[in-house]
């Protein structure tokens, strides 16, 4: 929290940290995440971050090197953003949204004619990431252990051939798994900090959806059919309160699996120093397993795969609830729809929810993981290997998959279109027959009992889905309509109609009770308490 100056001694130049290692790239990008008005946070934690954004977008780039890159200008969005006082923490963020759509030409080109006006992403792919390996002969080490049959010992065997003698040193008192699993403690640490950045915008996609449709009214549905009346905003809450606990989850998850083992071959210090191993951890960002093995014990991973398939489960819940608001005689709600989208190859009037669609796929593969994971825990005796061909699929397919499927949410919340007309339309259209239990806990507070306040209201009821066509007696023949009924048609409220005939109502009630009832609004009356509910949720 001090600032820098000279008079204090404590400025950081460019050229030592280049001298240290940092890439230049990196300080130009970290000086860009803050507004040049503004006091920047300089520390070892923004430059890790820095280093690990800009491997993300390089790593975009080598993934799409097969894609020859359209030429084309710098898109609007990016120097709107310069041309609006220098800012260029709004730029860094409209570039790493090109990222998400550079798989085509078009895509690329406009990925790097940005990155051009932003100084970054000069250099070539393979030359960044090969850098970072400066001096290790990768096609050698595949050579050996074509050979041995051992990743670690080919690794060890290359290494001492360009080091010579004092590889002897190396590995001491150490297994194999000293070294994978706290490489994969800190790969599935590093991991979680990137998901939890993806819960970070999911969280506020959801939040500002939440205010803006506050009161929005909707049909609140059990079984898929009319209940009583929510609000919109309250959905959105409802999520953002489930991915805050996913959230919660994962940080307690990431905890768990931060942990280092280099404790020698059955996990007993017997040829290492335990100080070693803290020495470790904490140049790492771990700490020391408490008790391991051979290696550390696999009810961590399986804690952290869980969590991963429960985000995943979170992810398909508000997908699911979206894709049910999208269909066609429903359309409460709608993916947002590109201008020039297209949606089948067949028929050209369809809108189909194609996003949530695949996040629901997603989910699925994420989830996948967890069974695995789980019978992974169960290892013999000090340690065998059934463990390991596991890890190496599900740890980047779990992760990289909810990484690409939470962006994905987030983009899907915030443009997601809302119809408030049509989910009025729906709440009026079975004439008032939501307030069914309104009346019925009204009748018990006038000392009606349960059993036959819920048999009035409930006959009424049946009498309002009549009136609609609807027998209750035999859904599947046109109702018998009497006057009574046909008389009910004119009614926006035909559940206050037949209530006020009824001849036991008559009897329990006075008309001007039953007309008091109904003063405050019904949709009034069942929004009441959501200033509760989101103090609950968003706090404040």
């Amino acid at each position: 929290g001090t600032k820098m100056s000279k008079s204090l001694g404590n400025v950081i130049k460019p050229n030592d940290l280049l001298q240290n290692g940092v890439k230049g790239e990196v300080i130009r990008y970290a000086l860009m995440t803050g507004h040049y008005r503004a006091p920047l946070d300089w520390n070892a934690k923004l430059l890790e971050n820095t280093q690990r954004s800009m491997d993300r977008l390089y790593g975009v780039l080598r993934r799409l090197r097969g894609v020859k890159a359209a030429d084309v200008a710098a898109p609007e969005a990016v120097m709107d953003a310069l041309l609006d006082d220098l800012n260029t923490p709004k730029a860094m963020a409209e570039l790493f949204a090109l990222a998400k759509y550079a798989d085509t030409p078009d895509g690329k080109g406009k990925l790097l004619a940005a990155a051009r006006i932003l100084g970054v992403l000069q250099t070539d792919p393979e030359a960044w990431f090969a850098s970072d390996m400066e001096g290790v002969d990768v096609a050698r080490i595949d050579e050996i252990e074509r050979e041995v049959k051992h990743d670690v010992i080919a690794f060890l065997t290359e290494l001492a051939e360009q080091v010579g003698e004092e590889a002897r040193f190396v590995h001491q008192g150490m297994t194999s798994s000293d070294v994978l699993d706290t490489c994969l403690a800190v790969q599935l640490s590093q991991a979680a900090d990137i998901l939890l950045e993806d819960l970070d915008k999911v969280l506020a996609a959801l939040k500002t959806r939440a205010m803006e449709h506050k009161t929005t009214p909707v049909m609140g549905r059990s079984h898929g059919i009319h209940a009583e009346p929510v609000t919109v905003g309250l959905k959105f809450a409802r999520f953002h309160a489930e991915f805050q606990r996913a959230k919660d989850r994962l940080q307690q998850a990431r905890a768990e699996i931060a942990t280092c083992a280099i404790s020698g071959a059955v996990g007993t210090f017997a040829n290492i120093d335990p100080f070693v191993e803290e020495y470790v951890a904490g140049k790492m960002g771990l700490t020391p397993e408490p008790i391991s093995t051979q290696v550390i014990p696999r009810d961590r991973h399986a804690m952290f795969f869980a969590t991963l398939g429960v985000i995943a489960g979170s992810i398909e819940n508000i997908s699911t609830e979206i894709r049910h608001m999208q269909r066609t005689e429903v359309r409460e709600a709608q993916e947002y729809f590109a201008p020039g989208q297209k949606g089948s190859s067949a028929m050209p009037h369809k809108r189909n929810p194609i996003l949530t669609e695949n996040l629901t796929g997603l989910a699925r593969i994420v989830r996948s993981a967890v069974v695995p994971a789980m019978e992974n825990i169960a290892l013999w005796h000090e340690r065998d290997i059934s463990h390991s061909s596991v890890e190496r699929m599900i740890g980047p397919d779990a992760t990289v998959t909810l990484d690409f499927a939470l962006s994905r949410l987030a983009g899907v919340v915030e443009k997601l279109v809302i119809y408030p007309a049509n989910m009025k339309e729906h709440i009026d259209k079975f004439g008032g027959i939501h307030d069914a239990q309104r009346v019925l806990l009204f009748l018990t507070q006038k000392g009606v009992s349960r059993e036959d306040a819920y048999r009035i209201v409930q006959r009424n009821a049946m009498r309002v889905w009549k009136s609609f066509g609807i027998d209750p007696d035999d859904p599947d023949k046109p109702a018998q309509l009497d006057e009574q009924d046909k008389e009910a048609q004119n009614y926006d409220n035909r559940l206050m109609f037949f209530l006020e005939k009824d001849p036991d109502i008559e009897k329990l009630l006075k008309p001007e009770e039953l007309t008091a009832l109904f003063e405050v609004s019904s949709l009034d009356y069942h929004s009441a308490r959501v200033d509760v509910i989101f103090k609950r949720v968003f706090g404040g």
